[in-house]
């Protein structure tokens, strides 16, 4: 590694700590949830608003930029031909804000080292850093083989159509870096599948609702179910809210709603949450809140939501490459008196989706249900063995003092719709004093997806640092 040139590299980043602030804030401020039902197209006037300020933060940094139809922008130096380019990526859009929050998700607040504010994390901060590691390069004059373009989209984390038409009408790079990650090199996604399990036959009409989740990539928080009064309804009110930890509110015309809480997180990884869809069909059937006829039909969701893994389904799988499959029931509703729960399955790259919806149709076959594919896409693979794997490793090993290895991940970025593409940081550093030390969340707050998402700026920082050394790492290759 070449010392002195991290030195030169650590000491811009520090001196422009203040305005990498500022400018993530600027962006944070902008509540950006695609919305693609909007008038405003494609993905409604967050979205608009907030790929707009990011290009004009560009502009006045003296970087050229191009909008192209609002779904994606880009941001460069130099001119030049894409097969010559390194293209940086990240996203401008955020999951919907969910519930329980001690902050206000768009008015950020800067405390204690930390950004708070839906986006923060993910993936506005990172996407001011990689706008920031440009400047840098630029004002440090140091000597690139490559040239640079960074490029933001707004519709990630719904499902990235952004990517699938930037793709569809325009030329990519010949090499793609993906700041939405954790370090070092992400070289495999696995592979995205989402559904909806809905019911053979309609509920009776004692059940009126059953409501949960806000995002097919979160765990839910919140679920609840409003039945009528009667046998329902005084089963429900013989619940222990304390001991439950639900919440029950009797209205005017009889009926009675219980809100169960549960515990989000990314759906990619869901250890260590508590779904509250599950938890609330669980409480459903220990309280004997549906009638006779209901049983059936919800006991097929209890069973199929039962495990983060797909047992239930027949669909469970590992592989050496990139692990367990992970299925999770992350939103649910009543339409037309018919039951649906809509699951998040990322599967092992070397599965395939026909075998997995095959498997689950015959669930559906002996559960009374069935299964209606609503999204996803095919797993990601970057080569393993291309020079910039080993070479960008080695790099944040030198610099971090660590022994990490290049990995497959469950979560899905950009890189599965890109070819030439993998995923590069920023998250996953050692924690730094400020994580250590932090009081500023509640169990279950501060992360990407939850409720309080906080960015840690030392933690940014450094991760920056290392894409400078990494780019100019990058002289080194042919792309």
């Amino acid at each position: 590694m070449d010392r002195e040139l991290y030195e030169k590299i650590d000491g811009w980043m520090e001196a422009h700590r203040e305005e990498l602030i500022r400018d993530i804030c600027r962006l944070v401020k902008i509540p950006s949830v695609s919305d693609p039902d909007s008038e405003i197209k494609p993905f409604g006037k967050g979205c608009r608003d907030a790929l707009a300020e990011m290009l004009r933060l560009g502009e006045e940094y003296g970087f050229k930029t191009r909008n192209y139809e609002n779904y994606v922008g880009a941001l460069w130096l130099e001119d030049g031909p894409m097969e010559h380019t390194i293209g940086f990526w990240n996203h401008l859009d955020v999951v919907p804000v969910g519930n329980n929050w001690d902050y206000a998700p768009f008015d950020p607040v800067v405390k204690d080292g930390f950004i708070i504010g839906r986006g923060s994390q993910d993936n506005k901060g990172p996407a001011i850093g990689m706008l920031y590691v440009m400047r840098c390069l630029k004002e440090l004059e140091i000597p690139l083989k490559h040239r640079l373009c960074l490029f933001v989209g707004c519709d990630e984390e719904r499902g990235m159509s952004d990517l699938e038409y930037y793709t569809a009408h325009y030329e990519t790079p010949a090499l793609s870096m993906i700041a939405d990650s954790g370090f070092p090199v992400c070289y495999g996604e696995k592979g995205i599948l989402e559904g909806n399990l809905t019911a053979d036959t309609p509920l009776s009409g004692e059940i009126i609702s059953v409501q949960g989740g806000t995002a097919s990539n979160i765990i839910p928080e919140l679920a609840s179910v409003t039945v009528r009064g009667g046998t329902a309804g005084r089963a429900l009110q013989n619940l222990k809210p304390k001991e439950n930890d639900v919440e029950i509110a009797e209205h005017g015309d009889g009926s009675v709603t219980v809100t169960v809480h549960g515990t989000s997180k990314h759906s990619a990884f869901p250890e260590g949450s508590v779904n509250a869809i599950q938890k609330l069909l669980l409480l459903m059937e220990e309280h004997h809140i549906w009638k006779e006829e209901d049983e059936k039909r919800l006991k097929a969701f209890v069973k199929a939501n039962g495990d983060y893994y797909g047992e239930a389904f027949g669909i469970a799988y590992s592989d050496e490459i990139s692990g367990r499959l992970t299925s999770a029931g992350t939103m649910v509703s009543v339409n037309d008196g018919y039951l649906t729960l809509h699951f998040n399955i990322r599967y092992s790259v070397t599965e395939t989706e026909e075998h997995i919806l095959s498997e689950i149709e015959e669930f559906c076959g002996q559960n009374g249900c069935t299964f209606s594919v609503v999204g996803g896409s095919g797993p990601s693979y970057f080569d393993r063995n291309h020079p910039a794997v080993d070479l960008l490793t080695d790099l944040y090993n030198e610099i971090m003092h660590t022994d990490a290895k290049p990995f497959v991940m469950g979560g899905g970025t950009y890189a599965r719709k890109l070819p030439k593409a993998f995923a590069y940081g920023v998250g996953g550093l050692p924690k730094t004093e400020e994580q250590i030390n932090c009081t500023l969340f509640a169990p279950q707050h501060g992360d990407a997806h939850q409720p309080d998402e906080g960015l840690c700026i030392a933690s940014l920082l450094q991760a920056l640092k290392i894409y400078g050394m990494g780019i100019a790492a990058l002289n080194e290759i042919e792309l």
